[in-house]
């Protein structure tokens, strides 16, 4: 069952049940958890009075209160409270939702006092408790035998806090829309590449567009022919499995659209140029930009933003066989312009090519595309933060704020004309490489070849759409990434 976050005004004293979660600042204990010590027999300052727990980022105790207060009270420290940021409390949220989890407990609250997080607004503070939670909570436990003896699901958190506020339950709203499209990409990035297929991606697609009243076209290997996405067409020539290009769209204005392009190569082995073996696996996450996509337009349906909004997925699977794309192949695109292969690893910008030319007959008022696309940002950036690149100063500007309000960090590199020459080919009108140096940007300059007439901006989320290790926050595995930076920067224009 989906984990549902609900609001309740109620007193901290009164609060009973299997858990209750308490982000907490540094130093004392405040007075307004005071009545809620008491209820608890004192153990919660007794905790702090230890020195076990300090209230710093990160740090947990797991408090067992005198019969008549709750079961259990998680402490999960988040620093200085001058310093705690919305951010800090969406992590403390994470936290103790994955915390609720593993302990298997049925249900939770989690007891939100403004003394914890004085600079956070009341909206900002509902939205990021509510998206935090069903983060750390998620699993993905459905291909698995169940356990014989299994603990309880976590199916309902509880926000307590002692007032109403009509901010902090607007933020709740967008907060419970925005962790159901990250839940909707996880559970999307988290499948193998035998069941995620490009015609799986397309029923998923026609699902949500059903549900939330989106217009849709998915189209077929016949259609896309006839498109003339020939650079699509080329990527997917390896594979027995046929390619897909799906277009949703939300009408929420008249205005121009802003449309959300994500790649969704369901399985990358590199084709030709095949990759190495180790973590080869890993490559089912490169379709993480289509499930973004998807993600986006499931908090889209629930907010119903004015906003006219598209989504464009190319989809197929990279693979080597007899039939598939060589290196030193010439293919054309969408646009009409002539690639060169020199790397048939280099293909998720081959399908965005043609679907940002495909953008160009909405005269779009902005262009976003999101993909895993090269190694290279991780080496440049690590898994801290996003690549961007674009066309457009504002549209970078907005691009780079969403992402801080959402703690989906981006951090800009140049597109400057010096890059365009290491893409230059001697036969084609381009090459989809330029080599190790500059990977990044390199390939940025290929998506700006056909990123024609309108702003456009570019999210590298190779490094930041799945992780290979647990961490406080979450299990291993896919982030959801860019489904809070997108509905930051939609939410920004209306």
């Amino acid at each position: 069952m989906p984990l549902v976050v609900t609001h309740r005004v109620a007193a901290a004293a009164a609060l009973k049940g299997p858990l209750v979660i308490l982000p907490v600042a540094q130093g004392p204990l405040a007075d307004s958890l005071a009545a809620f010590d008491q209820a608890c027999g004192g153990a919660l300052a007794r905790c702090l009075a230890s020195g076990d727990f300090t209230g710093a980022k990160d740090d947990t105790a797991l408090v067992y209160p005198d019969p008549g207060g709750p079961e259990r009270v998680l402490l999960v420290g988040m620093g200085e409270a001058e310093q705690v940021t919305a951010a800090a409390l969406r992590r403390a949220a994470m936290i103790g939702g994955k915390k609720a989890r593993t302990l298997g407990a049925p249900t939770a609250s989690l007891l939100f006092t403004s003394s914890a997080a004085p600079k956070v607004a009341a909206g900002r503070a509902g939205q990021a408790l509510a998206e935090g939670v069903p983060f750390g909570a998620w699993h993905y436990p459905d291909l698995k035998r169940p356990p014989e003896s299994p603990k309880p699901d976590f199916t309902q958190c509880e926000l307590i806090t002692a007032d109403a506020s009509a901010d902090f339950a607007a933020g709740l709203t967008r907060g419970n829309a925005v962790a159901a499209g990250q839940t909707l990409t996880r559970g999307l990035q988290v499948l193998p590449g035998n069941t995620c297929t490009p015609e799986y991606l397309g029923e998923r697609a026609r699902e949500l567009a059903e549900r939330h009243g989106f217009t849709i076209t998915v189209m077929d290997k016949a259609a896309i022919t006839k498109a003339g996405m020939h650079a699509l067409l080329a990527v997917a020539k390896g594979s027995a499995v046929e390619p897909r290009f799906i277009i949703l769209e939300h009408r929420g204005s008249k205005a121009a659209p802003v449309v959300l392009v994500g790649k969704g190569v369901t399985f990358d082995t590199g084709g030709i140029s095949i990759k190495p073996p180790q973590n080869m696996e890993d490559m089912k996450y490169d379709m993480s930009g289509a499930a973004a996509v998807l993600g986006a337009f499931e908090t889209i349906g629930l907010l119903k933003p004015t906003q006219h909004v598209i989504g464009l997925i190319p989809s197929c699977e990279n693979m080597p066989s007899s039939t598939a794309y060589r290196p030193g192949d010439v293919v054309s695109s969408h646009l009409g312009k002539t690639i060169e292969v020199v790397n048939t690893d280099a293909e998720g910008r081959l399908l965005l090519g043609d679907a940002l030319s495909w953008a160009r007959q909405y005269s779009p008022a902005a262009v976003i595309d999101c993909a895993t696309l090269t190694g290279a940002i991780v080496i440049a950036l690590g898994h801290t933060a996003s690549g961007l690149m674009g066309t457009d100063r504002a549209l970078l500007d907005a691009v780079r704020e969403a992402g801080e309000a959402a703690d989906e960090r981006v951090w800009e590199l140049p597109l400057w004309d010096d890059y365009r020459e290491l893409i230059k080919s001697e036969i084609a009108d381009m090459k989809n490489s330029g080599g190790r140096a500059a990977g990044s940007i390199t390939a940025g300059w290929f998506l700006r070849e056909f990123a024609e007439g309108y702003p456009w901006a570019h999210v590298d989320i190779a490094g930041t759409a799945y992780t290979d290790r647990e961490s406080p926050t979450q299990v291993k595995g896919p982030t959801g990434v860019m489904v809070r930076l997108f509905t930051e920067y939609l939410l920004a224009r209306a």
